[in-house]
């Protein structure tokens, strides 16, 4: 697969909120981790990742606070919010319901 910043649309969301469930992140974590988890396959541009994370944020999935990293710097950090891990669950059980759908298409001979 060809790296890329262009997730397929209506992933990103359930990218980071899978990203967030294992551990609270500033943005630039959250999309090295994407990109770490994903082996390289998917890059998810900071023009992608900020939108997305204030509209999981508006939506309740997600909050942030300021914070120091590890490289003593500041940054906005996210978690996920107990709506958040509903929706994270909600979204991957329609992923995986797609993802089977389009494998059955794929798989079909004659």
């Amino acid at each position: 697969m060809a790296a890329s910043s262009d997730v397929l649309q209506g992933t990103l969301d359930l990218l980071v909120l899978k990203a967030l469930a294992l551990a609270p992140m500033h943005g630039w974590g959250i999309s090295q981790r994407i990109q770490q988890l994903s082996r390289d396959a998917l890059r998810i541009g900071q023009g992608s990742l900020y939108p997305a994370l204030y509209r999981l944020e508006r939506k309740g999935f997600v909050k942030s606070d300021w914070s120091t990293t590890e490289n003593n710097r500041e940054a906005k950090y996210y978690q996920l919010t107990a709506a958040g891990r509903r929706a994270l669950s909600s979204e991957q059980r329609e992923w995986r319901r797609f993802a089977d759908a389009v494998d059955l298409v794929l798989v079909a001979e004659g």
